[in-house]
């Protein structure tokens, strides 16, 4: 049982991974170089999907963690499991304090309603997104290690 549990947090937090990854190095390019305000446009509709089911996701995988870390307390890599989960914590606290309130004033914007600085504040969660993304794939990659 606890290897299947292993095997499906892992795979959890592996598909958040390659998610926000995604939106980091695919979706953001993208949104970025269509024309006029079909960028910001694109950029408020997917924080509106993702703000929707990431919180989810984020706070699943903390807490597929740390039931994995007690489930396998005197098992091999546990603390490595800790460290992972302690990681996922970090990337939950920078999104409430850092990436959410961008994330809930950008989802609002049209093209009539955007404030003046809104480039800026959408690169400074773009510099923030680049570090959370480091922190979960940090996760990820300690979590498979602790499954050998």
């Amino acid at each position: 049982m606890l290897n299947a549990l292993e095997v499906f947090t892992t795979v959890v937090v592996g598909v958040m991974v390659g998610v926000e990854f995604s939106v980091l190095f695919v979706v953001n390019p993208i949104l970025d170089a269509l024309p006029e305000d079909s960028g910001q446009l694109g950029h408020a509709h997917g924080g509106r999907m993702l703000g929707a089911v990431m919180p989810f996701w984020y706070i699943g995988s903390v807490v597929l963690v740390a039931v994995w870390a007690a489930a396998g307390w005197h098992h091999h890599g546990t603390g490595l499991v800790v460290t992972a989960g302690a990681l996922l914590i970090v990337s939950v606290v920078m999104s409430v304090l850092l990436l959410v309130p961008i994330n809930n004033r950008s989802k609002t914007w049209t093209p009539e309603t955007r404030p003046e600085d809104w480039k800026e504040q959408l690169n400074r969660w773009l510099r923030f997104h680049y570090v959370r993304v480091a922190v979960i794939i940090a996760a990820f990659a300690v979590l498979v290690a602790a499954r050998s």
